[in-house]
């Protein structure tokens, strides 16, 4: 989906660069202003399938979410995905539709347009920060501890009577929350616990096992640790993604109604 957006974008930036280039008072003379301005052929063409892809794709997300009549089909977190697809390609096609102009209220409705967008890249990143089943549903404190409890259990299973390195594994904490740091401290630790873990009297699939439920109980911590904040920081991200998709699809609802009021018509 990334390849088709990047090839989207590369196409209609080639197709209308000139034009796109030319200062506004002189693309009347260019030979392609009838078929790329906004009205236009290609232009409102743009425009109708933009506006189209934003809308299947909030429309579909939102009542699969609420009512889930597509869980058979498919997870709802490659709905989410499909979702940021169209709601990403939408505003690019809106974009060159409007030729690179902003005035009046169609500025309000491209910046409205950008910040959902924006906001939107921040949201995926807090929403796959909290926990969920592989459906996409969000996991409970309890369900979390559950999970943890069943790794404890095969930890005690394989160390058996050396408390020593169980300790260790249960002490375990990552003095860096996020980024390439975090990943790193945690591999190396796991190489110490990785080397003490073979002077076990266990068989490499039961090594293996040790140092996976290891590694699972440190993502356990992780996810109870950040449960209840990333939780409360998602409430906060709907304050502005939701009021700015409202304020732009008004908008839109409006500069649709402005261009028919003018005259202009359905050209396909």
């Amino acid at each position: 989906m990334v390849l088709v957006t990047l090839l989207v974008t590369i196409y209609l930036s080639i197709k209308g660069y000139e034009y796109y280039q030319t200062p506004l008072e002189e693309r009347f003379y260019q030979d392609s202003h009838a078929y790329l301005k906004a009205s236009g052929i290609f232009g409102q063409g743009l425009g109708v399938l933009g506006t189209l892809l934003i809308l299947v794709g909030v429309v579909l997300y939102i009542t699969a979410k609420k009512y889930g009549y597509l869980e058979r089909f498919i997870r709802l977190r490659y709905l989410l995905e499909f979702h940021i697809f169209l709601c990403t390609v939408g505003p690019i096609m809106i974009l060159f539709h409007t030729t690179f102009k902003f005035g009046g209220i169609v500025s309000i409705a491209f910046w409205s347009m950008v910040i959902v967008v924006a906001s939107g890249v921040v949201g995926r990143y807090i929403y796959n920060q909290i926990p969920r089943t592989i459906s996409g549903k969000e996991l409970s404190l309890a369900e979390i501890r559950k999970q943890q409890e069943t790794g404890l259990s095969i930890l005690d299973d394989l160390i058996g009577s050396d408390t020593k390195l169980k300790t260790d594994i249960l002490s375990f904490k990552n003095p860096y929350a996020w980024g390439p740091r975090n990943f790193f401290f945690e591999r190396n630790y796991l190489k110490k616990i990785s080397k003490r873990v073979s002077s076990l009297n266990l068989d490499e699939q039961q090594q293996f096992l040790l140092l996976n439920s290891a590694a699972l109980e440190w993502k356990m911590q992780r996810r109870i640790a950040r449960l209840a904040s990333m939780q409360k920081l998602f409430k906060l991200w709907h304050v502005a993604h939701r009021p700015f998709a409202l304020i732009m699809l008004i908008i839109v609802v409006v500069h649709i109604g402005a261009t028919l009021t003018m005259g202009y018509t359905w050209i396909f």
